[in-house]
């Protein structure tokens, strides 16, 4: 794997991370009624994940134009925390929307 691959395979993997946490951190404030400070998580979470989905799509872009991206256990880590991200953010959404529900009743 070359360095500027491993140094792709990182930027997934860091982007992808602070996105993840970002939606966990918007879950525990609405959790605990804090809405506003849900709703900033979540536009930070998806600055980082959009910085992930850019560099994806120059390695997709690379790879259709007939350039091969090398597979190892890196990338495959990086391909991986993207995607747990995507399912953390949906879950994000759903249980923030829940959440604003329960608060609104009480």
């Amino acid at each position: 794997m070359t360095e500027e691959m491993e140094l792709i395979c990182f930027q997934l993997i860091a982007n992808s991370g602070a996105a993840k946490s970002c939606f966990v951190e918007a879950i525990q404030a609405a959790k605990k009624g804090l809405f506003e400070d849900a709703k900033a998580k979540l536009v930070e979470a998806e600055e980082a994940f959009v910085e992930a989905h850019k560099i994806h799509a120059e390695l997709i872009q690379k790879e259709a134009s007939g350039e091969k991206t090398e597979f190892s256990l890196l990338f495959m880590h990086a391909e991986d925390q993207m995607a747990s991200t995507e399912i953390v953010q949906l879950l994000a959404q759903e249980l923030i929307e829940l959440y604003r529900e329960r608060y609104e009743q009480k």
